[in-house]
């Protein structure tokens, strides 16, 4: 850390204009940057004064693995403690393998969402002092249906059954949640049960973006319609013509852009940037808020209309705290997962492992358990998952949850409330019919055999509880 209470990072990156765009988006957590071209001038770098103050290397993966890798290494040797993270416009998983068994802290993939990067820097940061968790990011492309996803907490999947029903219709959704709780893998699953299921699903992330260019990114432009316009550019409306336009972290949307958002919500029709006349799309749009998009309507940030035009359904979902009793199956889940990507093997999870999962409070939600698995899975050389292997969360001091976190042999259902007292009978019944439909996928017969139970019983059950099939 620099005198002045900055932290000092050093960029490796050869594109000058790579390099002011993540020197600013630092610059916002209160980061300085310093650059190097290539690994020889790294290196040199480090022996420097501000090499010396460093609190972190960001090294943009532009040359081929063998070189980052040595570079790592390189680096890793001469700095032991020194934060690591890795930039890449691919999201091929088998780089992230080799970064970080070279010894890369993590792995992040362009474009970079500003609160996303700045957090990979903190948590990096923290870590090398507190055994904080590593940075949240995103390793592997989540594309599931509603039947595919984990998790059989009461709140999560009426959440889920919002969502699917609100799938076969035409109206826009707004999904609120914390960062990582996997708001845009409900999105994809809307997507694949609406009728646009054929056509593809359009991503926007309106926090990454600079304000001046969200209105060209979104609805296009012609060419010369601005300094700089050399040439037309389709924007994503119309890119997601006939399909579904996912429009992550909508609350950072500049107020210009919110208009003709607006425009378009109510008219079917865009106009880019310098065209003569407006243009009709059809699309259908899913828009979320990491944070409470209410509040930033009463704070003048964000556009009252726009805000009931978009919250036409509402789709709130619960952190992971909240649900410690899917954190098992979700494991389980995410590891098989994390197995089928190049260069990872199964592994299974032993209990000790999933009992210090359990009682960690997961602030980076899904996002952060399958980036601490990830991690995990990268550097396990024996068959399966132990405690020892999640020496970050451990090192924190698990926080506990006292007898609220009790899981029934690690299946997912609390026995217990928060004040210690037995829950209902009739409460951890639902929950247990709703363990057993999402881990069977809904197939009903199924569900009923396991539980021992007719299916006229479990329906039966279903109406007593109040329990929705897609539950």
């Amino acid at each position: 850390m620099t005198r002045n209470g900055q932290r000092l990072l050093l960029l490796i990156d050869d594109e000058p204009a790579q390099r002011r765009l993540v020197a600013a988006l630092a610059a916002r957590g209160g980061w300085r940057a310093v650059f190097a071209a290539d690994a020889e001038m790294a290196i040199a770098t480090l022996g420097t004064q501000d090499g010396m103050q460093l609190d972190a290397i960001v090294l943009d993966h532009c040359t081929p693995d063998a070189d980052a890798t040595m570079l790592i290494a390189a680096l890793r040797e001469r700095r032991p403690a020194l934060p690591i993270l890795m930039l890449t416009a691919n999201g091929s998983v088998s780089h992230a393998v080799s970064a970080m068994r070279a010894g890369a802290t993590d792995f992040l993939v362009k474009p970079l969402a500003p609160d996303r990067f700045l957090a990979a820097l903190d948590a990096a940061v923290v870590g090398t002092s507190a055994g904080e968790l590593r940075p949240l990011t995103e390793k592997i492309p989540a594309l599931l249906a509603f039947d595919e996803i984990v998790g059989s907490s009461p709140d999560f999947r009426a959440a889920l059954a919002i969502a699917a029903k609100a799938a076969r219709t035409r109206v826009s959704i707004l999904l609120e949640g914390e960062i990582g709780v996997g708001k845009d893998v409900i999105a994809e699953a809307i997507h694949a049960a609406s009728p646009r299921a054929k056509k593809p699903m359009t991503s926007v992330n309106c926090g990454a973006i600079p304000a001046n260019l969200v209105e060209s990114e979104l609805f296009g432009h012609e060419k010369g319609a601005f300094t700089g316009a050399f040439e037309r550019k389709i924007g994503r409306f119309q890119d997601a013509d006939g399909g579904t336009l996912f429009l992550d972290e909508v609350g950072e949307m500049p107020i210009e852009a919110q208009i003709k958002l607006l425009h378009f919500l109510h008219t079917g029709e865009m106009q880019a940037i310098g065209a003569r006349h407006p243009r009709e799309v059809d699309v259908r749009v899913i828009a979320a808020s990491n944070n409470r998009l209410l509040d930033e309507v009463e704070a003048g940030r964000f556009r009252e209309d726009l805000y009931y035009r978009l919250n036409m359904v509402q789709v709130t979902i619960p952190p992971l705290r909240e649900r410690t009793g899917d954190i098992p199956s979700l494991a389980r889940h995410l590891l098989a997962r994390i197995a089928q990507q190049p260069g990872l093997r199964s592994l299974g999870i032993t209990d000790d492992a999933l009992e210090l999962l359990v009682q960690y409070d997961w602030p980076g939600n899904v996002r952060q358990l399958q980036n601490a698995l990830f991690r995990a899975a990268v550097l396990c050389e024996d068959a399966a998952l132990t405690r020892d292997d999640f020496p970050q969360i451990a090192a924190l001091g698990n926080r506990q949850r006292g007898p609220a976190a009790a899981v029934a042999g690690g299946g997912g259902v609390t026995l217990f409330r928060s004040d210690g007292n037995l829950r209902a009978l009739e409460e951890i019944e639902a929950d247990v019919i709703r363990l057993a439909i999402g881990h069977y996928r809904g197939r009903m017969t199924e569900v009923a055999r396991r539980l021992g139970i007719g299916r006229s019983t479990l329906y039966r059950k279903l109406g007593e509880l109040g329990i929705d099939n897609a539950a």
